[in-house]
């Protein structure tokens, strides 16, 4: 039964746990441990595994480190990146690694972090060390800069308008707070079935988080990695981070890396460093959405890999 405690739901919960359940020992990975939701599942029906719980957020770790007290003996913490967290544990007996890449509820609905539409600063970072906040890139950035990321990140179609209509706004003096923000979006954007302000706010924390950048390291440093015999569940939450994981997981699987444009395979064939346990993404059941509307967008994708390192 889920702790009630937990400011977080864990999303896709039974599907985890239904990836996992035949690892019999190594260690589990949890690149984003978030709260603790993913990770205390898999040390109930896991009794032999052991894990790396870690996350970036360090307000998270702590809340976890509580949650899972009485799992202590089979945890190492970490407050790395998740895109580090492989090469430092990559000698290691890994079978197991998962990486909810989503924005956690407490991070949503803490109004000092900045990330909800509502709350009176601007800031986003999931990591508070971070350099650069979501107020430097809204008061900071130039028209083209903007626009950049809210068609790239944002996948917004009036990005060049988004754009404008901040800059005009900070000649009045800087934009100081979400609601501010999110208040002239909905003020002169378009209406539709979300918050216009929706697709702007994820663009401005990918580009604060550089959320696309380290799914990718991730990606590299397991296929880099020394894993031998594992299952990589990645966990995300809109379609730019899916195609990435998409892309990665189908590279992984080809045994020809040859172009396409090859007259016969000049390549040797045998790159294969495992297969795809998951033709199409998992998404998250009616009744689940409806508990948890926070789960609507979320997709598990699952790669199994095998390989012989020598």
């Amino acid at each position: 039964m889920e702790n009630r405690n937990s400011p977080h739901i864990p999303v896709l919960l039974e599907e985890v746990k239904e990836v996992f359940k035949d690892i019999k020992g190594g260690y589990i990975i949890d690149c984003t441990v978030g709260y603790g939701g993913h990770s205390e599942a898999i040390l109930k029906i896991n009794p032999n595994i052991k894990m790396v719980c870690n996350d970036k957020d360090k307000e998270a770790i702590e809340f976890s480190k509580n949650r899972l007290d009485r799992f202590k003996e089979r945890i190492i913490f970490e407050n790395l990146s998740f895109s580090k967290i492989i090469k430092k544990y990559e000698s290691y007996p890994i079978s197991g690694v998962l990486a909810d890449i989503g924005v956690s509820s407490l991070q949503l609905d803490k109004k000092e972090r900045g990330f909800s539409f509502d709350s009176e600063v601007l800031d986003m970072r999931m990591d508070r060390n971070s350099p650069i906040s979501a107020y430097d890139v809204v008061n900071r950035y130039s028209l083209e800069k903007l626009e950049e990321i809210f068609r790239k990140y944002g996948e917004v179609r009036e990005y060049k308008k988004a754009a404008y209509l901040i800059v005009k706004e900070r000649e009045k003096g800087d934009i100081k707070s979400a609601r501010a923000l999110s208040s002239l979006f909905a003020k002169y954007m378009k209406k539709s079935k979300i918050h216009p302000a929706t697709l702007i706010f994820q663009a401005i924390r990918i580009e604060v988080n550089e959320e696309l950048k380290e799914l990718e390291e991730l990606l590299k440093s397991i296929e880099k990695s020394k894993i031998k015999d594992a299952k990589i569940a990645i966990i995300s939450f809109h379609s730019l981070e899916d195609r990435i994981v998409k892309n990665y997981f189908k590279q992984w699987a080809k045994d020809c890396i040859c172009s396409l444009d090859a007259f016969r395979c000049e390549c040797g064939g045998n790159h294969s460093i495992g297969k795809i346990l998951t033709k199409k993404p998992i998404t998250p059941t009616k009744e689940e959405i409806e508990r948890n509307p926070r789960s609507r967008s979320s997709k598990m994708r699952v790669f199994a890999i095998k390989r012989d390192l020598k």
